[in-house]
């Protein structure tokens, strides 16, 4: 899968053009069927407004913002990223909050025959590849990390990681059995119960939470804001609790 770096982002973005009313989000790669969903009814009863997405990784995001991407919104997939874009100044003052919750589940390919029942399992010779997300730049796989280093098996198994740009690439990986088992949240291992199947629930140490804020200098404050209150509402609650998200 060919690599784009931030700056090229930040370049391709910037020269989109932005409607009066255009709002730009950007959201980690696990909330990517819902929120489409969401974008599409909230356009659907504001006729005019358009809702435009950006998902990657977390870090990736981040980096593209504090380069200069012209985002209005943007919602990570851990707290860690948003303190670092809070500490950056670039998030709009008070406007941070909480809006779902998730968990870390081991998965293996639907036809595996790994009866896998946990991480301790993990250390198998029949198990050789991996999949997580780079913890260097992806939520999902930082909490990996730390779950197996929990476990006591983060060093024993590293010749066996197949490290993925974001958790969809990870789950792709098990989808296609390109890996014998991988770690993704469970919202993402619902969106593909024919072709992978959940072998465990992972304990987190921290609990695994999805911040959103506006970003200081959005061109469309009053349409952000709107967006951010649609994202809590009832309706859109139900869509979050369809794909599997926890609420705070």
């Amino acid at each position: 899968m060919p690599r784009i770096f931030p700056a090229l982002l930040v370049f391709a973005l910037s020269c989109s053009p932005v409607h009066a009313g255009e709002l730009i989000v950007s959201a980690a790669a696990s909330l990517t069927n819902a929120f489409r969903d969401l974008g599409k009814s909230y356009e659907d009863a504001h006729p005019g407004d358009r809702i435009t997405f950006n998902f990657a990784a977390s870090d990736v995001l981040l980096s593209q913002i504090a380069n200069g991407a012209p985002v209005d919104i943007f919602a990570s997939a851990d707290k860690e990223t948003m303190d670092r874009a809070e500490t950056q100044s670039l998030l709009a003052a008070g406007s941070r909050r909480v809006l779902l919750t998730n968990s870390l589940v081991l998965i293996v390919p639907v036809g595996s025959k790994a009866a896998l029942t946990g991480l301790a399992g993990l250390d198998r010779p029949a198990i050789r590849r991996i999949a997580i997300g780079d913890p260097a730049s992806v939520p999902a796989g930082r909490y990996a990390r730390k779950a197996l280093e929990q476990a006591q098996l983060w060093s024993k198994l590293e010749p066996r990681y197949v490290l993925a740009l974001n958790v969809r690439q990870c789950l792709d990986y098990v989808a296609r059995a390109e890996a014998d088992a991988g770690l993704v949240y469970a919202t993402d291992a619902a969106i593909m119960p024919d072709k992978v199947r959940v072998a465990a629930t992972v304990p987190t140490l921290k609990p695994i939470v999805y911040p959103i804020a506006l970003i200081k200098g959005t061109k469309n404050p009053a349409l952000a804001e709107s967006f951010l209150i649609y994202l809590s509402s009832g309706s859109s609650r139900a869509v979050f609790k369809r794909y599997g998200f926890g609420q705070p």
